[in-house]
């Protein structure tokens, strides 16, 4: 079964999802929508027009888009960003003043005005009940203090990526993969954390995109310090480029030649490799 979709992303926490389009209705790129989400009515970004979409691709069921905001909307809207930043100031002096070990990062009003949520990083647990019940008594709301982490603390204040791009958590990453130094070495990367980290202090989501390849290429490699033949003799593998299949040797009298892979003759030469390093020295 089909469903017709558009993607809409919200503007805080810069996540997006796919919402149902009811009717004849169509829904183009940057059109801010109300859309019905668990938390209440929100107002959100289409970033993805409208299309149809097979059940297989979609998390059901689905909520509804319910609107395309009109100018009223989007003034209110603008007030609800103004009452939630002094909300946010108001919340971190509680935070100072119950001394909880917690950093607060934003806040945002659902757009229905039902609940006045604020988002924080913290090392562990915090017992925040009393700073609850405080907000509660001075909003007359619903609070909700949502801990997150700090990829999605990254994610909603922004910044500029090692690349000059904007971050990729901005653009378009829904969800964290796991990313884990063996990648990075794979990628014959420098391991030093001020080069692979991120705005976030983790390792750069991009050394995902490409490990599959490498992890693919390395299988059609020999490995680094083992001894192949090729063409031009035999030698010591000195280090690989898998994506474009080619590896460098060190040869006796001929010093470091680069071969492809198709032009190794023979790899793993075990038996002869102490032979053939002696004679390097």
């Amino acid at each position: 079964m089909e469903y017709k979709i558009a993607g809409v992303k919200f503007e805080i926490t810069q996540k997006r999802y796919f919402f149902e389009v009811k009717n004849e209705e169509e829904y183009k790129k940057n059109q801010r929508v109300i859309v019905d989400t668990v938390r209440g009515q929100e107002i959100g970004l289409v970033y993805s027009e409208s299309k149809m979409m097979d059940e297989s691709k979609l998390v059901l069921p689905l909520k509804p888009i319910l609107r395309l905001a009109s100018k009223k909307d989007e003034e209110e809207y603008e007030k609800l960003k103004i009452e939630a930043q002094k909300a946010f100031t108001i919340c971190k002096g509680k935070i100072f003043d119950h001394n909880l070990p917690m950093k607060l990062i934003t806040s945002e009003f659902t757009f229905d005005k039902s609940k006045l949520i604020f988002y924080f990083t913290a090392e562990g647990r915090v017992d925040f009940r009393k700073l609850v019940k405080e907000l509660a008594s001075i909003f007359r709301i619903r609070i909700e203090l949502r801990q997150i982490g700090v990829r999605d603390e990254a994610r909603i204040l922004g910044d500029i990526g090692v690349c000059g791009q904007k971050l990729c958590c901005q653009k378009f990453i829904n969800n964290f993969d796991s990313v884990s130094i063996k990648m990075a070495r794979e990628q014959g990367l420098i391991i030093n954390p001020a080069k692979i980290s991120g705005a976030c202090g983790r390792l750069l989501c991009c050394i995902k995109y490409e490990s599959k390849q490498y992890e693919d290429g390395l299988k059609m490699c020999p490995k680094i310090g083992s001894v192949v033949e090729t063409k031009e003799g035999k030698g010591v593998v000195t280090s690989l480029n898998p994506l474009n299949e080619y590896i460098y040797v060190k040869i006796q009298k001929k010093g470091i030649v680069k071969v492809k892979l198709e032009d190794i003759l023979k790899k793993e030469i075990s038996k002869e490799k102490d032979e053939i390093i002696d004679k390097r020295k």
